[in-house]
């Protein structure tokens, strides 16, 4: 199977499968020198691990993380950083009535036609507990991006049709987490609440979209032409499960928009050239121009339902699936550190991208 390297100059290459042994990862490319926190890394994956709310998988998991390699003495060698996490709370059984048969919306179909063959055991290498190296190689780059000043963060937007009446441009990282949605606007949050409580009683899902930001950037960042950071920034969004969207700046509604509307202005502030408006989302000729980056990212809602879906099994023989197992009904808050590891590894990446370019 190849696809399972991320990154030019910073590497990740994540293995594993959701009811296999571990998962976890190997970076490649890392400086050395830098000091490790393993304390913070793990508070990254706490933060995207099942079992944390009534509304996502009961599936119990501590996902304590072990660094195998490329640290020493609380400082990165330079050397690869292998790590993992190993997997205990799979219970196997519970997907034994889909071996032969195909869940709509789920990898099952496509990865038949690909590889003849699937794990299908919570859907092996397409579950979304693959992100776990993701979050996990993330907190390695958001270390390396305090060298650099440059800090990321992300919020839940909406749930379903519930979203905030605004999309602020800075909120605090605290209100954030202090929401079970992961929204930093209370009244909104207790929306969000009422409408996943009532579809969970439907046994249906939600989706959703996450706001990013990455603050503090250096203009110069980015490759012209193939390598855009915000082409980067895409692929990497839409690179993780149940994306299906990705916008930068003004996005979509740039098309709605003339250009005397849209051309962020140049000013020159105290020492320093900026522009009035980030209708650009922070990239200008795919390459950072010193403003903050935003961008939005859109989730699907969850294909795995508690209530009966019919499908047909490999020979094509009609069957109804019934709703089992331990799913989320909404992906959406667990997915903001994810976010937020995909960022951080495309800016550390082109961090040291342009390091190189100006020796």
């Amino acid at each position: 199977m190849a696809g399972n390297c991320f990154g030019k100059i910073l590497k990740l290459i994540s293995f594993g499968e959701s009811h296999g042994k571990a998962v976890g990862g190997v970076i490649d490319g890392f400086p050395a020198g830098v000091t490790i926190d393993p304390d913070f890394i793990q508070k990254e994956l706490n933060r995207r691990r099942p079992g944390q709310s009534k509304w996502v998988s009961p599936r119990q998991e501590e996902d304590r993380l072990e660094i195998l390699s490329g640290v020493f003495e609380g400082k990165s060698t330079g050397t690869p950083i292998g790590f993992l996490v190993w997997n205990k709370d799979h219970h196997s059984a519970d997907y034994s009535h889909i071996k032969d048969a195909y869940r709509p919306s789920h990898a099952d179909f496509t990865y038949d036609q690909k590889y003849g063959f699937r794990d299908y055991r919570g859907g092996g290498r397409s579950s979304a507990r693959e992100t776990i190296a993701r979050v996990a190689a993330g907190a390695f780059a958001k270390l390396l991006l305090r060298h650099a000043g440059i800090e990321i963060s992300a919020y839940v937007h909406s749930v379903g049709e519930v979203a905030m009446p605004e999309e602020p441009d800075r909120v605090d990282p605290a209100l954030t987490e202090a929401s079970p949605m992961r929204c930093p606007d209370k009244a909104t949050t207790e929306r969000m609440i009422e409408l996943v409580e009532q579809t969970a009683k439907e046994g249906d899902t939600l989706g959703g979209t996450i706001v990013g930001f990455v603050h503090h950037v250096p203009a110069g960042l980015g490759e012209p032409v193939f390598d855009k950071l915000h082409a980067d920034l895409g692929k990497a969004m839409l690179s993780i499960n149940a994306v299906k969207g990705f916008e930068i700046g003004s996005g979509f509604a740039a098309a709605r928009m003339k250009g005397s509307e849209h051309n962020d202005l140049f000013e020159k502030r105290g020492e320093e050239i900026t522009t009035k408006t980030n209708f650009s989302g922070g990239v200008q000729g795919g390459i950072s121009n010193g403003n903050t980056i935003r961008f939005k990212v859109a989730f699907k809602p969850i294909a795995t339902l508690m209530k009966s879906q019919p499908s047909v099994d490999k020979d094509g023989n009609e069957i109804v699936l019934e709703g089992k197992g331990r799913h989320d009904v909404t992906v959406v808050p667990r997915a903001v550190p994810i976010v937020e590891a995909m960022a951080a590894l495309v800016l550390a990446d082109h961090w040291l991208q342009n390091r190189l370019s100006q020796i």
